[in-house]
């Protein structure tokens, strides 16, 4: 299968470097936390489709989305804060929606073993964002006190 040929869907590999949801390992990084959480919530709906509907499911799959699109969504808005305590609160939410998309992804493959190995994927890249949104608050949290 040629680069053109995959969809999004077939973009569950992870960058070594910089664990990117969707890029080809020798693709060049990528420090976009715009276009990472954007492209990561794209994996996110491009999984939740994936999901077989059921009354097993659909309270996950809902929250899955949820929290899996708003990571990027409160990063946007975190950039466009006006205060350095707007930032930090947006940022904040970064880091708990990350955790959260870990948490349901994990059910995810409780309820769904066949999609176990996808779900571990996306949850490593969930975890990677938590960690990043984590270092930021942290820093921003640290220089804020110190002032």
């Amino acid at each position: 299968m040629t680069k053109s040929e995959r969809t999004r869907e077939d973009s569950f590999w992870l960058d070594g470097d910089t664990s990117r949801v969707g890029e080809e390992p020798d693709a060049v990084p990528h420090y976009d936390l715009e276009e990472r959480t954007a492209r990561f919530g794209e994996a996110i709906i491009d999984f939740a489709k994936r999901i077989p509907r059921g009354p097993l499911t659909d309270r996950i799959i809902d929250q899955l989305v949820g929290a899996g699109t708003s990571v990027g969504a409160n990063y946007i808005e975190a950039d466009d804060s006006v205060s350095k305590k707007e930032f930090l609160k947006c940022i904040g939410t970064c880091k708990k929606e990350a955790c959260e998309t870990k948490h349901f992804l994990r059910m995810v493959a409780c309820a769904v073993p066949e999609l176990q190995t996808d779900a571990r994927k996306l949850r490593l890249e969930a975890r990677a964002l938590y960690l990043i949104f984590a270092r930021i608050w942290r820093t921003g949290k640290q220089s804020n006190e110190a002032q």
